[in-house]
């Protein structure tokens, strides 16, 4: 498929360049190379993809980094994206935990999964730079069986303005199709609804007026160390035991949760011992009249969604739930009085109002699965 286009250029150096902000399991290394396959085989640019992840932990943070030139120019610069064109958000709860719009500019497109509007989420996270689009993208990957990698890709392909749908179903074929014969008509929906969601927005031009900015927010959101060359600590020894405790996890779901109702625990610690990130609470309490260790119940802000605990759980006390129905809690915040102190194990719970029976009904919990 060929055609005309024009590149927008709006740097000196000559490229055009996209960074993609993602967690781990979302699939934003697979989306980052297919921008970079678009780019070199279907619109016949040079064009470099990269990644930059951790321990490829789901959950961590990855960064994709894509560069695109015309044929005429050569393309060795490697170097990650600081001043991007397009910057592709795969979860909004990214925003609050790292500065990823201190290098937008006025003229970077955002394309930002959240089920907020445009409006709405440039007053939330205070986006004062940029044309903004918002998309829904895991409710659109739930509903179509697809994923969101597949989801965003439309919509980063539509945001482009030059990229036709054909085009990116094609990309998707060839890509996806050869190596999950199985699943392309699911990502295939999920990419169109995507690039079908975008193409029926304006871009929303972000300014300090629209982001509802105060005087005492910093908008350049830049990064500030505590160490630099100077004085880090002998070696890079990062002295703080622990300090993934800070890690938020909850972006890395894909629309489930493990609910927990504790009147059906018995506290046999297989869900803790299942759980590869250590979520559930366990406290001294009272079970049955005998002082034990009792189950708290998952940490939100650390659980990815994985659903090992509802696998192996004897007693149906964890059960697989839709985070979309619990939209002002996506966070457990445990109650601090409780880690100093005795209680007894029917008068609290990790989060109460996640945990407690007033959401359910015996039918919707019946058998252990909503």
């Amino acid at each position: 498929m060929s055609f005309d286009f024009t590149l927008p250029i709006t740097k000196e150096s000559g490229y055009f360049e996209i960074r993609l902000e993602s967690i781990g399991g979302l699939g934003a290394n697979l989306c980052g190379k297919m921008l970079g396959e678009l780019g070199a085989l279907y619109l016949k640019l040079n064009a470099l993809s990269f990644s930059s992840y951790g321990s490829e932990k789901r959950g961590s943070p990855v960064k994709s980094h894509i560069r695109w030139c015309s044929m005429d120019r050569f393309l060795r610069l490697c170097s990650p994206v600081v001043d991007p064109d397009m910057l592709g958000i795969f979860h909004e709860a990214l925003l609050k935990n790292y500065p990823l719009l201190a290098d937008a500019t006025e003229h970077t497109c955002i394309v930002l999964h959240t089920n907020l509007s445009p409006e709405a989420a440039a007053k939330t996270y205070h986006i004062s730079r940029g044309k903004l689009f918002c998309i829904p993208a895991l409710e659109i990957a739930m509903a179509e069986k697809s994923r969101i990698n597949m989801v965003m890709l439309g919509a980063l392909t539509a945001a482009l303005g030059f990229v036709p749908l054909e085009m990116a179903e094609q990309l998707c074929k060839n890509t996806v199709g050869k190596k999950y014969p199985k699943l392309i008509k699911a990502n295939l929906n999920g990419l169109r609804r995507g690039y079908e969601h975008i193409s029926r927005q304006a871009p929303f031009i972000c300014s300090p007026e629209a982001a509802a900015i105060s005087s005492d927010i910093n908008t350049d959101n830049k990064q500030t160390f505590t160490w630099g060359y100077k004085n880090a600590p002998i070696g890079g020894v990062n002295p703080r035991i622990g300090s993934t405790v800070s890690n938020d996890l909850s972006a890395s779901r894909e629309g489930y949760i493990p609910l927990f109702i504790k009147d059906r625990c018995i506290n046999c610690g297989l869900c803790d011992s299942a759980c590869p990130d250590f979520v559930f609470q366990f406290l001294p309490g009272i079970y049955k009249d005998r002082n034990c260790m009792v189950n708290m119940g998952p940490d939100y802000s650390h659980c990815k969604g994985c659903l090992r605990c509802v696998e192996v759980c004897p007693t149906n006390a964890l059960v697989t739930a839709l985070e979309k129905d619990y939209p002002d809690k996506p966070y457990n915040q445990p109650n601090k009085d409780l880690l100093t102190s005795q209680f007894s194990y029917t008068e609290h719970g990790a989060d109460a109002s996640i945990t407690g029976e007033s959401y359910f009904t015996e039918k919707q919990v019946g058998g252990g699965v909503l």
